[in-house]
């Protein structure tokens, strides 16, 4: 199991889940109640799913795509390690990710 942390934007624990290798992780953070809308389910249309992530971690991560950084540069908040959670698939080498969510973070569907 790859473990991950999901940080309030003050940088309190939010809460920690698991997830097992190819899962996204904007699907474990609304799994666990982490308010990522996802608007667009993935296909790169919003930045509604956007998380900041750790700096010790954001090297780990592969490249953002040019699309996906079109994206973020339309989402509120962004800084040097955001990225699209939806973007994000979870391997054996990232257990122990931790993310926060920005703290201009809207969630149209209310969570």
């Amino acid at each position: 199991m790859i473990r991950v942390r999901f940080l309030t934007p003050d940088g309190a624990l939010a809460v920690e889940a698991e997830a097992a290798a190819g899962d996204r992780l904007l699907e474990i953070g609304q799994a666990r109640g982490m308010p990522l809308e996802g608007t667009c389910e993935g296909q790169m249309a919003c930045s509604t799913c956007h998380v900041i992530v750790a700096a010790e971690d954001f090297a780990r991560l592969p490249r953002p795509s040019e699309e996906e950084e079109d994206m973020l540069d339309l989402a509120v908040g962004a800084t040097r390690t955001s990225r699209l959670s939806c973007q994000i698939v979870l391997t054996p080498e990232l257990d122990g990710l931790t993310v926060s969510l920005p703290s201009e973070h809207r969630d149209m569907q209310g969570r």
